[in-house]
């Protein structure tokens, strides 16, 4: 004799309802969440973008750090010194001949 088949039970139906939704939200925000992987990557690319930046400015720095040093009063650089007078003030020697 067969036996009749039993509907789940409402509470079966809500119970796995429930559990499939909040694995879905899960899933959602482990992805595309504030935390999730997309985040992640696109943090991970902007470093790198930042890193080869403060490559660049520490490179900058380095030249800044070497002018100013050849400038001080302890190390004078003659040619630094000339190179500068005739950039900004428009110095020239008297052998020079200037073309406009």
């Amino acid at each position: 004799m067969a036996h009749p088949r039993k509907r789940p039970s409402l509470t079966v139906l809500l119970y796995s309802g429930v559990m499939v939704t909040l694995g879905g939200y899960f899933t959602f925000a482990a992805v595309q969440g504030e935390y999730g992987l997309f985040r992640r990557l696109q943090i991970e690319a902007e470093l790198s973008q930042l890193q080869t930046v403060s490559g660049q400015l520490d490179d900058e720095l380095a030249v800044m750090r070497n002018k100013t040093l050849r400038m001080s009063d302890t190390y004078l650089d003659l040619d630094l010194l000339d190179e500068q007078a005739r950039d900004i003030l428009g110095y020239l020697r008297a052998d020079e001949i200037v073309i406009r």
